[in-house]
């Protein structure tokens, strides 16, 4: 047996890492699919996963709880080993790349809260002047309704109205 492979009772099938993960195995193949973890086939063509795996699982569903999107969870993972758990030196490298997106993420909140508290206040939520429900509205100044649906765009005015076809009677 070759050392860094797994032996067939090492590796866990889609159902088995679904179960163990508390991931719908739709959602397993959807991270195979973005290259979040890796399956080897059998000759069967049967997804088979190494324990190692729930592992990184564990890692995507922190880095989501944190804030951060699936693309961000995959360069996090693209710097671990895939078929060997990380070193503590590896696992604090991505810990610290971390940190300044977490930053950023705390300071965005801390602005919304500073919003949303002035709405408590001011309690208008107006279409045409709030700035946390309708920030930048530059669609507003064209008009009423669903300006980008009636114009290619909202600043030249609505689209010409299709001419009717002959009647025919």
């Amino acid at each position: 047996m070759i050392a860094n492979r797994p032996s067939r009772h090492d590796l866990l099938t889609i159902g088995q890492l679904a179960e163990r993960s508390g991931l719908a195995t739709s959602a397993l193949r959807y991270y195979e699919r973005l290259g979040l973890i890796h399956a080897t086939r059998t000759t069967g063509n049967q997804r088979r996963y190494t324990r190692g795996t729930l592992r990184r699982i564990a890692f995507v569903r922190a880095a989501q709880r944190v804030g951060l999107s699936l693309d961000e969870a995959k360069v996090a993972l693209d710097r671990l080993p895939e078929h060997r758990a990380p070193s503590g030196t590896e696992w604090d490298g991505v810990a610290q790349s971390w940190q300044s997106r977490i930053d950023e993420q705390i300071a965005e909140l801390e602005r919304l809260k500073a919003k949303l508290t002035g709405c408590i206040g001011c309690g208008c939520l107006s279409l045409t002047r709030c700035g946390l429900y309708n920030a930048a509205d530059r669609a507003g100044a064209a008009g009423p309704g669903a300006r980008y649906l009636l114009t290619r765009d909202p600043a030249t005015g609505p689209e010409p109205a299709p001419t009717d076809p002959p009647d025919r009677f």
